[in-house]
C-alpha cells in the first residue's frame, strides 16, 4: 500500500463551534495514524493549525505551502517537514494540487470554498481524477448542500458532476471513502479512532 498525499483546505480561523476543531484534529491524527502524508495551507493559525499539529503529532510528514504575503497574517507554521513560500495564491494551489492525491475541504471561509470548488471544477473538466471530499461536520455545510441540489434540480450542475464530491460528516468515514477512491491508496478495513 502507497501512502496517500491528502490536500487539506480549510478556515485559518477555528469557527464558534467546537465540533470544528475536534474535527481537524481527526483528520490530522488519521493522516499520521494511515501513514499519510498532509498537504495543506502551511499556517498555524485556526484549523489549519490544530490539522497540522495533530498530523505532526502522530508521526505524520506535513507540508505546507503558503504565500510570502501571508506568512505573518496566517502565521507560518516553523515545525512543518517541508515548508514551500511561494509569492502568488495561484503558485500555492498549482503546488499542493501537485503534491496531494486527494482532496478534503473541513470548514473554513470564502478562501477554503474557493479552493474546494477551483479543484472540483478541475476534477470534472478532467485535468485530475483525483477524489474530492467535503467534510460537512456539526452541519457546517447544510445549506451550501441545498444550494447545490438547487443547481442541480435547476439543470446547472448535472448530477454525475455533483457526485464527483464526496460528502460525509465523519472524518474517518470519509477519509476511508477518498482512499478507496485514489488509484494511489487502499484504505485499511477499520481506522476509526477510539
Amino acid at each position: 500500500m502507497q501512502a496517500l498525499s491528502l490536500c487539506v483546505y480549510c478556515g485559518s480561523r477555528s469557527g464558534i463551534d467546537a465540533s470544528f476543531r475536534d474535527a481537524a484534529r481527526e483528520v490530522g491524527t488519521l493522516v499520521g495514524l494511515l501513514g499519510w502524508q498532509l498537504v495543506y495551507g502551511g499556517g498555524r493559525a485556526g484549523l489549519m493549525g490544530e490539522v497540522a499539529d495533530a498530523a505532526l503529532a502522530a508521526g505524520a510528514r506535513v507540508v505546507g505551502v503558503i504565500p510570502r504575503a501571508l506568512m505573518t497574517r496566517e502565521l507560518g507554521h516553523p515545525g512543518l517537514s517541508e515548508l514551500h513560500i511561494v509569492e502568488t495564491m495561484h503558485e500555492r494551489k498549482r503546488l499542493m494540487a501537485e503534491q496531494s492525491d486527494a482532496f478534503v475541504a473541513l470548514p473554513g471561509g470564502i478562501g477554503t470554498l474557493e479552493e474546494l470548488f477551483e479543484v472540483w471544477t478541475w476534477r470534472q473538466l478532467g485535468y485530475h481524477d483525483k477524489p474530492v471530499g467535503l467534510l460537512n461536520c456539526g452541519g457546517y455545510f447544510d445549506t451550501l448542500l441545498a444550494f447545490l441540489r438547487a443547481t442541480e434540480e435547476q439543470g446547472f450542475v448535472p448530477p454525475a458532476q455533483r457526485e464527483l464530491l464526496q460528502v460525509q460528516a465523519d472524518p474517518s468515514t470519509l477519509l476511508k471513502r477518498l482512499a478507496s477512491l485514489s488509484a494511489r491508496a487502499e484504505a485499511p478495513d477499520d481506522y476509526r479512532l477510539i
